[in-house]
């Protein structure tokens, strides 16, 4: 594990250790966080503790054409009951991210810290979310750094059944439009299994964030 200076620099992601974190401390000034995720990196940490940057052995992602839309969720976007928007409300995304409960953690590992930092690249145009409204307002979303070719998600909250997945679905479909390669989701976990998401090897991934 590789200790951090001041310098803007970043180990070859293949240093990372079994668990895939990389290096630690440093600090989450636009240019080393924009580096960390141009370089395959990203930082996840509990708040108070050590900053910890993460390159996985194992990296979880959708390619477009794999997208998992399920009968009843295709029913529920025909009803139209969900308005989707995009980079509106970056802030309120952000915060109800760290905010809204989720089944079986016991905290959020998004601080002060974290907020401010892509609040920053979100004015700065990397960092963007989409926003899920019903009667005027917002109970879902999700934020993420825009590389160009690849967009690595974050987070996303959902405060009403489903509407996490319309703004996974509704970005894949723009991602898609656009031309992007593939969405980055980090990290396995069964919800973005059902969307069809799929692990591919760190290998794999850097030569598709590289090209």
């Amino acid at each position: 594990m590789y200790l951090l200076s001041e310098a803007l620099y970043f180990p070859p992601v293949q240093n990372a250790n079994y668990e895939g974190i990389l290096a630690v401390g440093g600090d989450l000034s636009t240019e080393r966080v924009l580096l960390a995720y141009k370089s395959g990196i990203f930082p996840w940490f509990n708040p108070n503790e050590p900053i910890l940057w993460w390159a996985p052995n194992l990296r979880m992602v959708l390619f477009f054409e794999e997208l998992n839309v399920s009968k009843s969720m295709r029913t529920i976007l025909n009803r139209g009951i969900f308005e989707v928007t995009f980079n509106q409300e970056f802030r309120a995304v952000i915060t109800n991210c760290r905010s809204v409960k989720r089944e079986g953690q016991m905290g959020t590992w998004i601080s002060d810290e974290m907020i401010e930092a892509y609040c920053k690249l979100n004015e700065m145009g990397v960092a963007k979310s989409v926003e899920v409204w019903k009667n005027g307002k917002l109970v879902g979303g999700l934020y993420g750094v825009d590389l160009g070719t690849v967009f690595c998600g974050e987070s996303m909250f959902s405060k009403v059944s489903n509407a996490s997945k319309v703004a996974f679905i509704a970005l894949a479909n723009q991602l898609k439009k656009e031309n992007y390669k593939v969405l980055d989701c980090q990290v396995y976990n069964e919800h973005l299994e059902s969307l069809g998401c799929r692990e591919i090897h760190r290998e794999e991934f850097m030569k598709i964030l590289k090209t």
